[in-house]
């Protein structure tokens, strides 16, 4: 029945068409561009010319063909009775079609890649006339995100074609995006010895282009620094678009053509004892591994590690000009130095040599030498006091205070770790010098006291004092203390009579003596005179105790008057007579005040006049 219906309807439409007495004329777009999975309209407008009025019957059918020549396949047909979407097509289901009086438009939902076809629209009004037009579906899905990567075994500068420096794809786009290469933001374009773009288009089984390209580049040493990235173009509807990858660097690799070497520690002057690091480095790339030598011995390489070569606990003959070489420079006269100085400080040497004996008054000229790299500053130091400057001291006329030890120190004011020391011990000698020989020692003491007499010498080897008293029987050495070049001795004596004491000081290079006279005073018992003070203070208390004893009898007599006991009458009267005393009967003794009696001092002896050795 519907084969029937169709040809009847198709030989209607040609007899009709040969009998056209009206004009339709249709309006569409040549193309419309739509995004993947977007809904896309086709607008079809027509109008009819040359009628009195519009056709009662109007016939839409809308076709469908893939680019090219090929045939179209229907998927709608309408006229004034019915609708009818084909079955069995690509778009049943997918279409929906709206139809007025102006016009009919094609509704496809959700676009497919396999949608991108032309789009015919034909309207057929009968005697009113036949017409139809097309209209080019776009379908545009944007890429991936472009992914770069770039060759991680680095790429040499003397590779004399261009190598491959970095890959880039983007996947799954439609139509088929373009890929382009730049270096630091200037694009690269294919250049023959120096840029070559291989392009690899992929069509997936999806309908999508892949598009991976292969960047070939001739580098240069001054790439190393450069960054380079792919860029991504693709069309969308009425635009053209823009992707750009992360920016990578290549690893160039370059040969070594300058080489540097350095002291890296310690920092400033080097001294015997440090240890020396030396660092080495040079422009090539990848870094290269070196070898160290000396200038004086080129062919005994030194061990190191890489780029670094230690001296441990260095010396003056570690002195010298050191070199560095690439391992990889063979034939290349490519090398780093640097001139090593070890700063030494030998130990001091002094002359006299440990110890020297001099005689009093005698002059001694005393050196201090120590060899060294860098200038020096020598100080003499006694008891830690400094008693000289420079490398010689001057002892003249020499006592027995210039003995002791004389230190001299040698200090590098440049590299003030770098020091030493010396010493020498002077020993002076001489007969023993008593301390106030120069007078006899007179003294005054009163019998029956001690007296305590001090004697001090001086001399080397340490003098020996011995006493000789004469007059004493009682006497003892109390204190006795020795050094190097001194004796002291303190002895106890008990006058009884007038004495003489001799201090005898002596040792092997002689003898001195000072001799004590000590005249011995008798003790005097008598009363002493009398005292305008004292007695004045006894007159006092008894006119105080006379007042005290008047008092007391006053208040007697008047308790026994007012009693009775004392009549007042004449008859009573009794005279009373004033006794007369003399002076003798009163008599007061005025005792010896012992003070008084010790009056004499021996000031020679324990005080106001010391000896010599205690001034």
């Amino acid at each position: 029945m519907a084969f029937y219906r169709g040809a009847f309807l198709f030989l209607l439409v040609c007899l009709l068409n040969h009998s056209v007495w009206g004009k339709v004329e249709l309006t569409m777009n040549d193309n419309l561009e739509v995004y993947l999975g977007d809904s896309a309209e086709i607008p079809c407008h027509y109008s009819f010319y040359g009628l009195d009025e519009e056709p009662s019957f109007v016939m839409i059918q809308w076709f469908v063909r893939a680019a090219g020549s090929g045939p179209r396949m229907r998927i709608f047909y309408s006229d004034d009775s019915e609708q009818i979407v084909d079955n069995n097509t690509d778009y049943s289901g997918r279409i929906e079609v709206t139809s007025d009086q102006k016009g009919t438009t094609l509704l496809i939902q959700n676009v497919q890649l396999s949608d991108e076809k032309e789009f015919f629209c034909q309207v057929n009004g009968l005697a009113a006339g036949y017409a139809e037009r097309k209209t080019q579906l776009r379908v545009f899905a944007p890429p991936e995100a472009p992914v770069i990567e770039g060759v991680t075994t680095g790429v040499s500068v003397s590779n004399i074609i261009p190598s491959k420096v970095a890959s880039c794809e983007a996947r799954n786009g439609y139509p088929k995006p373009n890929i382009t290469w730049y270096k630091d933001n200037e694009p690269l374009t294919p250049t023959a010895g120096q840029v070559n773009v291989i392009t690899l288009v992929t069509r997936e089984s999806t309908g999508f282009y892949s598009v991976q390209s292969t960047l070939e580049y001739k580098l240069a040493k001054q790439d190393k620094d450069s960054r380079f990235f792919c860029e991504v173009s693709f069309s969308v509807p009425g635009d053209i678009r823009v992707m750009e990858s992360h920016r990578i660097n290549v690893t160039v690799h370059y040969p070594t053509t300058m080489v540097e070497l350095w002291k890296e520690s310690p920092k400033g002057l080097v001294k015997e004892g440090d240890t020396v690091e030396l660092r080495c480095q040079g422009d090539g790339n990848p870094p290269p591994l070196f070898i160290f030598s000396k200038e004086q011995e080129p062919d005994v390489v030194l061990e190191s590690r890489g780029d670094v070569l230690m001296l441990p606990t260095v010396s003056r003959k570690d002195s010298g000009i050191y070199q560095c070489r690439p391992l990889d420079s063979v034939g290349q006269a490519v090398k780093g130095e640097v001139q090593l100085t070890v700063h030494y400080l030998d130990p001091a040497v002094v002359i006299p040599k440990d110890s020297e004996v001099m005689l009093t008054g005698e002059d001694l000229v005393a050196s201090c030498n120590a060899l060294s790299s860098l200038k020096t500053v020598t100080v003499w130091y006694k008891d830690g006091e400094v008693v000289g400057h420079g490398n010689t001291l001057h002892l003249d006329d020499a006592t027995f205070e210039t003995s002791g030890e004389y230190v001299c120190s040698v200090i590098v004011p440049s590299l003030p770790s770098l020091n030493t020391s010396g010493s020498v011990h002077i020993i002076v000698q001489g007969g023993p010098q008593v301390v106030g020989v120069e007078e006899e020692v007179q003294l005054a003491e009163v019998a029956g006291r001690t007296v305590n007499l001090s004697c001090e010498a001086h001399g080397h080897p340490p003098p020996r004092i011995s006493w000789s008293i004469i007059g004493s029987q009682h006497w003892d050495e109390v204190m006795s203390k020795s050094n190097d070049h001194m004796t002291h001795s303190t002895v106890s004596v008990k006058v009884s009579s007038d004495v003489s004491a001799v201090c005898n000081a002596s040792n092997d290079m002689g003898t001195e003596v000072k001799v004590f006279s000590i005249k011995a005073i008798p003790r005097v018992t008598r009363t002493a005179p009398f005292s305008p003070v004292e007695g004045s203070g006894v007159i006092i208390v008894v006119i105080i105790l006379c007042l005290l004893l008047l008092a007391i009898l006053g208040s007697v007599l008047y308790f026994l008057h007012k009693k009775g006991k004392i009549p007042c009458g004449r008859s009573g009267k009794q005279e009373i007579t004033k006794e007369k005393h003399t002076k003798d009967d009163i008599v007061v003794e005025m005792k010896n005040n012992p003070k008084t009696e010790d009056a004499v001092l021996l000031k020679a002896v324990n005080g106001e006049k010391k000896g010599p050795n205690e001034q």
